[in-house]
């Protein structure tokens, strides 16, 4: 027996000692976790009860050189409410008015919404949903309710805020207006005037404090944002909505007359290098045309004849020969290293002299005025085309614009046909805002300007930066050379290849363009090779004020393919519109009067903007952009006819409204 109750003992002991060791090892732990540990366990509970939101600054606007939006963050806006939040008294005494109200706003009776907000309260729902989608307006409104007035931490109401961005004249230019989003990778995207001032717009978001009620459901812990937003800044863009939609369509019934795979067209004041209007559209597979690349600052292509310009202002500012000179067009072909160089004119043009094959375009007797005279050295002809800066991109404020390529002396690429080829456009890449700047520089009288989009960035009223005039090169060549080209640039439209676009009514001076891109690599619509369409040039011609260039790629050949029959046209459009249905361009010099009425229209829209309407506003008088951007704010669902300002609404201004109700504006110019 004594062995046995010597046995239990030692057991004893043991159990007792390894619970002793039990007891130590759990303090060490407490300690552990009390003074080592706990400020990061302290710090995790916290974070799966409590975080800290983003509250989204709201995005910048962008507007045309009038005033009107072109682009515009419109909150959205869904609300729930904490049952649980409000004191008993509070809830008791504005249960029955807060019913009222949302029976007015939203329809279902005083009744429903009483049983609902009571039933939530009896069942501790601190989520419940009460409406989705709000515009700002609805949102202002619902805020001033009874027990809602109150705020999150005492009224209950539980507020999250979307924005979408919306661009009020549609597609229109929308590829330059652009975005600043991420893609489905997660690179960021910057794309356009969005993308390219994306610091301006974007301001500085807010932050806010939020504790969680229950699963997924999240409310703010105060009524006050421990951080306020920033909203962005607004941007003021260089496009006139009238030019901008008279150079839109006027493209878009020429791409869909001939069936073209796609075009752009830049309308860019003289002086300034402003660009009024920009459009670019690609051809569906439906047939229908819409903006998805902007052609005019990324494509790089051979230009064709449109390059002449190139070479006759070399050849006359070096005084190798005079627009007198004479040449033989030798019945329409020349030969260089058993390569043929054709005119498109059949059987050429006899004998002519330097002007006129300029004016007919004759590729032959460019390739004999330029090869003739730098054959010995091709550098002297580079050099010129390198001093115009054609050899670099512009540097404009849009991301993406294309390289240009102008073969060097010297490059693997260089070979004896290069310079005779050069002479009519290819062997040499350019995009049509590249182009369309040396023939600026022309109608400017030398002085090349980089194209601009955005001539400032605002702040509420306040300017906090301006985008004046940038000068590339202050003079291309002598005034000398720049009246010879004007003088033969006017005569193409007069006498030349563009005589179809001439008009007794209004001057114009430009040159028609047509190029066979992958020249040399197959011979039809479907194997690589397609033609080319282009006219680049400038009005009035005496008196420059807008220059222009028309792009239109892979016009069906059975309907035509010609600059002068294919782009031309576009650009006589553009000329007339302007000539007789905008009253300020005779007026143009005056660019201050210009600039005051955007002030005005500027100020006038955020005057506006500002107010809580509770019943339909009167947007008579409104620019058509304004009235789109108030009215959608409000959650109206508006439908446009016509085109400038309201001069009738279907709604009866101080008429009661409900979300998605829809209203006609019409429009007059």
């Amino acid at each position: 027996m004594g062995n046995k109750d010597k046995h239990i003992s030692y057991r004893i002991y043991l159990v007792a000692f390894a619970i002793f060791v039990m007891a130590i090892l759990v303090v060490v732990k407490l300690t552990n976790i009390q003074w080592v540990e706990g400020e990061y366990y302290r710090e995790l509970a916290k974070e799966r009860t409590v975080r800290e939101i983003t509250i989204p600054a709201n995005r910048g606007n962008v507007y045309s050189s009038d005033g009107s939006l072109l682009a515009t963050s419109i909150p959205n806006y869904d609300i729930r409410f904490d049952a649980l939040a409000p004191k008993l008294t509070d809830f008791n005494e504005n249960i029955r008015p807060l019913a009222d109200s949302l029976s007015v706003m939203f329809g279902n009776s005083s009744s429903f919404y009483y049983e609902k907000l009571k039933r939530a309260r009896n069942n501790k729902n601190r989520y419940l949903f009460i409406a989705k989608g709000l515009s700002y307006t609805e949102y202002m409104r619902l805020k001033s309710f009874p027990l809602f007035n109150k705020g999150a931490y005492k009224g209950g109401i539980i507020t999250e805020q979307r924005t979408i961005r919306e661009h009020p004249i549609g597609k229109i230019a929308k590829r330059t207006i652009g975005y600043d989003r991420l893609d489905h990778h997660g690179n960021e995207r910057e794309v356009g005037i969005e993308g390219a001032f994306a610091e301006y717009l974007d301001g500085k978001d807010g932050r806010q404090m939020m504790q969680k009620i229950a699963k997924s459901q999240w409310k703010p812990i105060s009524d006050e944002n421990e951080i306020e937003p920033i909203d962005g800044c607004d941007i003021v863009s260089t496009i006139d909505v009238y030019i901008q939609d008279i150079a839109h369509h006027a493209l878009l019934k020429q791409l869909e007359y001939y069936e073209a795979d796609h075009g752009c067209v830049v309308v860019m004041e003289t002086k300034t290098g402003y660009v009024r209007a920009i459009s670019n559209l690609g051809r569906a597979n439906d047939g229908s045309y819409y903006e998805t690349v902007n052609y005019a600052v990324g494509e790089s292509q051979e230009p064709g004849s449109t390059f002449k310009l190139a070479g006759l202002i070399s050849l006359l500012e070096d005084k190798k020969v005079d627009t007198s000179q004479v040449y033989d067009t030798h019945d329409g072909v020349v030969t260089y290293y058993k390569r043929k160089v054709r005119d498109s004119h059949k059987g050429g043009y006899g004998k002519i002299t330097l002007a006129r094959g300029f004016e007919l375009s004759s590729n032959t007797v460019m390739a004999q005025a330029i090869y003739d005279n730098y054959k010995d050295n091709p550098q002297q002809f580079v050099d010129h085309l390198n001093s115009f800066g054609l050899n670099k991109r512009l540097g404009v404020c849009i991301k993406g614009e294309g390289r240009p390529k102008i073969p060097q002396p010297g490059d693997k690429s260089w070979s004896g046909l290069s310079l005779p080829w050069m002479a009519f456009g290819y062997e040499v890449s350019m995009t049509p805002l590249q182009t369309l700047a040396l023939y600026n520089a022309v109608a400017n009288d030398g002085e090349m300007v980089r194209p601009l989009f955005v001539q400032e960035i605002k702040e509420w009223n306040k300017t906090i930066k301006k985008f004046d005039k940038e000068v590339i090169n202050p003079k291309i060549c002598s005034q000398e050379t720049i009246d010879k080209v004007k003088a033969v640039l006017e005569n193409v439209v007069k006498k030349g290849t563009g005589s179809k676009l001439y008009s007794k009514d209004f001057s114009m001076a430009g040159k028609t363009g047509t190029a066979q891109v992958n020249y040399g690599k197959g011979k039809g619509r479907d194997d690589g090779m397609y033609y080319s369409s282009s006219f680049a040039g400038y009005f009035p011609a005496d008196n420059p004020k807008y220059s222009c260039i028309v792009i239109i790629h892979r016009p069906s050949i059975n309907k035509g393919y010609y600059g002068a029959d294919v782009s031309g046209p576009v650009f006589k459009r553009i000329a007339q519109k302007i000539f007789t249905d905008v009253p300020s361009t005779n007026q143009i010099d005056n660019l201050d009067r210009q600039v005051k009425k955007q002030e005005d229209l500027y100020a006038s829209y955020y005057t506006k903007a500002q107010k809580e309407y509770k019943s339909i506003p009167n947007t008579l008088g409104m620019s058509g952009m304004d009235a789109v951007a108030l009215l959608g704010n409000m959650g109206l669902k508006v439908q446009v006819i016509g085109t400038g300002r309201v001069k009738k609404q279907s709604v009866a201004p101080g008429q009661p409204y409900v979300k998605d109700q829809t209203i006609i504006l019409e429009l007059s110019s």
